[in-house]
């Protein structure tokens, strides 16, 4: 089933177009990574995806899931790492999209997040200040939060930028580990070529327009996917 389909959308800024007639449908149960160069309009296109963007032309489509009901995992700031809340705090907010104009939180609202909290091994930490925790252990209480606020679908754009490289390994497996066993469908944004190729099973490639949709084994037949790869190997 498609969850997503979008059909030539063109999102723009100041008269510049960021992304041009891009195309691509999302299925129950992928894991799509969106790669490109900077500045190929990944980051826009997510917007685009959230509704926090309304695309100039083509149509963004969803089926069987609402704007409202994707998990989101943004690029942390230094703003957002600084954030005075608890872990539970942060994590229960992650209901906040779903739940209209009701001032408190639920009883079942207030289980999810201790469900997630204890899915993502963050009970012991519970009732710290975000704030205070390593850049890993940030990025799975945002996970957390962001598995409070869908069933189906977590969009991540750059999840593991500022991590080292044992806490990115860690959070690359949480999200296999959710898409393989939970049937989670994964969209993910991410300059990290190796580990796409090595998780997904889908590929969009984006130079502000299509450059490649499809099958991550297809890709890897790709001169794009070869240039890249040997622009990494050459760094």
């Amino acid at each position: 089933m498609k969850l997503i389909s979008c059909e030539g959308v063109t999102i723009g800024y100041d008269g510049q177009e960021a992304v041009t007639k891009v195309s691509f449908d999302l299925e129950q149960g992928d894991y799509l990574c969106i790669v490109g160069e900077n500045g190929s309009g990944k980051s826009t296109l997510v917007k685009g995806l959230l509704g926090l963007i309304k695309p100039q032309a083509g149509s963004i489509s969803f089926n069987g899931i609402r704007q409202n009901e994707i998990g989101y995992l943004p690029q942390q700031t230094m703003i957002q790492r600084d954030f005075p809340a608890s872990v539970t705090e942060v994590v229960i907010s992650g209901c906040l999209n779903r739940r209209g104009l009701l001032p408190f939180y639920s009883r079942a609202e207030k289980n999810r997040a201790a469900e997630k909290i204890k899915q993502l091994s963050i009970t012991d930490i519970k009732k710290k200040s975000y704030q205070d925790l390593s850049g890993g252990q940030q990025q799975r209480v945002l996970l957390a939060r962001a598995l409070c606020a869908t069933e189906k679908l977590l969009l991540m754009d750059e999840p593991v930028s500022g991590l080292d490289p044992l806490m990115t390994a860690d959070l690359y497996q949480l999200v296999a580990k959710l898409n393989q066993t939970q049937g989670m469908t994964v969209l993910m944004v991410s300059h990290d070529l190796e580990s796409a190729i090595k998780y997904s099973n889908k590929i969009l490639h984006l130079k502000t327009e299509t450059s490649f949709f499809g099958s991550t084994a297809d890709y890897l037949k790709t001169e794009m996917c070869r240039r890249m790869m040997g622009e990494l190997s050459d760094d």
